[in-house]
């Protein structure tokens, strides 16, 4: 590969890390055709980018980063790897263990650099499952700041007209 070509395939990584900085290092080797196509039509849809890049490359990508905790993903960068890019956070790691529960060996993470967060190894999955989406979190807090106003309306449903009469008195009664 000539200088030219590498320069390229670094602008390239780099645009995309600052495009889409989540990504999942992952192992995708020794899939057969059916489950490649199979995965990258599930990460299609799911608006992951699935891509194999050569790990000096990348290495070189991630160093410009400058950062400490993405550095704690450097010693993954070994044999076959490809990185899944994606916006939702926590949607490749619910896909690797898709195909991990339905009895597919690969993919395997090796790392992820998540929320500006690094995870590394594969007991990593089950805390990436769990972190939530930006739409998660912001139903979450919609959720709680309804509960109050939910049990009052309930109480005083279930109260019937004689909760909504007290009520009412001593709100009076105070002014």
């Amino acid at each position: 590969m000539r200088k030219e070509e590498k320069a390229q395939i670094l602008e390239s990584i780099s645009a995309q890390l600052a495009e889409t900085p989540n990504f999942y290092i992952t192992d995708i080797s020794g899939l057969n055709a059916e489950n490649t196509s199979k995965l990258r039509r599930e990460c299609f849809e799911k608006n992951i980018k699935l891509v194999v890049v050569k790990n000096t490359l990348f290495h070189k990508a991630l160093e410009a980063l400058n950062s400490e905790e993405v550095a704690q993903v450097y010693p993954a960068l070994e044999g076959p790897t490809a990185i899944m890019y994606c916006e939702t956070a926590n949607a490749p790691a619910k896909l690797i263990k898709k195909f991990n529960d339905a009895g597919s060996e690969k993919p395997v993470l090796k790392a992820a650099y998540v929320q500006e967060c690094a995870f590394v190894g594969a007991d990593k999955l089950g805390e990436l499952c769990n972190i939530k989406s930006r739409e998660e979190l912001i139903a979450d807090i919609v959720a709680l700041l309804q509960a109050p106003a939910r049990n009052v309306i309930s109480a005083l449903q279930n109260g019937g007209p004689q909760t909504i009469a007290g009520l009412v008195k001593t709100l009076s009664e105070k002014e």
